[in-house]
């Protein structure tokens, strides 16, 4: 029963840090790197991907945290990357 508990938590802690990833990856690009004419390119959303994952892989050491959960992250962030650039090139800027 514990078991299943803590395995639901970590299931719910991975969603919820994958969809905060891409809120905060598709608000960078659209707010500070909208100007940056490098992040229009294709492998970026890649890289971002990549380091992000890599950044949150040594949380994993916490007991809830598990690679998925940097795989979560790491996708958020890649996807929100690509959102943000696709919202920048139909001229869907946020100006605050």
């Amino acid at each position: 029963m514990l078991g299943n508990l803590i395995g639901l938590a970590a299931l719910v802690l991975a969603a919820t840090a994958g969809i905060m990833s891409f809120g905060f990856a598709r608000g960078f690009v659209r707010r500070r790197l909208r100007f940056v004419d490098t992040v229009r390119s294709p492998g970026v959303p890649v890289l971002v991907a990549v380091v992000a994952g890599l950044l949150v892989l040594p949380l994993t050491l916490l007991p809830l945290v598990s690679g998925i959960t940097a795989a979560a992250v790491g996708l958020g962030a890649g996807l929100g990357t690509r959102s943000g650039v696709k919202a920048l090139q139909r001229g869907d800027v946020v100006l605050r």
